[in-house]
């Protein structure tokens, strides 16, 4: 396992027992299990977040949907997406490594699954994270969300005609629009206390 996901031993045996927590000690984690943890149940995208855990695609699993349930190396495939930077890294290996990353972000908005981000899946996620804010109309939320993703289409496909629909952002879309920003140490797991691993938001 340590080698395949590219954890060391340390952090398998400190991510053992937080699974072990988490899950009271049974073989799986479910859902409901993250209801216990205090920090995740305040954040707005908690949904999301869960919803993660158990999304096919980011167990490295050929078919599409949502697992029941996850066993520990299920676990570990998922909190190795948020691993930190290793310095040996080359460049290949980096590109790699930022790319996974982003794939996983980019399941946690497309919600729908058809590998595109529609400006419906875009706007939910705006107002999500949004949602805390009191002085923010739902209203407001929308035209940020409808903004954004209007500059996504400039980046991704140019000049944009009075008549042109924008169908969504592809994962090609994503890599260009994060093109620049420094995911590798954005992406952590505070959530879950894991000091080895670094903090998500």
């Amino acid at each position: 396992l340590s080698s395949s996901l590219a954890v060391t031993s340390e952090q398998i045996e400190h991510l053992h027992r937080r699974f072990k927590q988490l899950s009271q000690d049974q073989l799986t984690i479910r859902k409901e299990n993250f209801d216990s943890i205090p920090d995740l149940e305040f954040n707005p995208i908690r949904g999301k977040i869960v919803h993660a855990f158990f999304d096919k695609r980011n167990l490295r699993q050929e078919s599409d949907g949502l697992a029941d349930e996850i066993n520990f190396e299920d676990f570990l495939t998922i909190m190795s997406y948020f691993r930190p930077i290793e310095m040996n890294m080359d460049e290949e290996q980096l590109d790699r490594f930022r790319k996974e990353k982003l794939k996983f972000l980019f399941h946690m908005y497309d919600s729908d699954h058809d590998g595109k981000i529609t400006l419906q899946e875009y706007r939910n996620v705006v107002e999500e994270l949004l949602s805390g804010n009191p002085h923010l109309e739902k209203e407001s939320a929308r035209s940020i969300a409808d903004g954004a993703m209007m500059e996504a289409a400039s980046i991704c496909v140019g000049q944009m005609g009075p008549d042109q629909v924008y169908e969504g952002i592809t994962f090609e879309d994503f890599l260009k629009m994060w093109q620049g920003i420094d995911i590798e140490t954005k992406m952590h797991v505070r959530f879950l206390n894991v000091d080895t691993i670094a903090h998500c938001y």
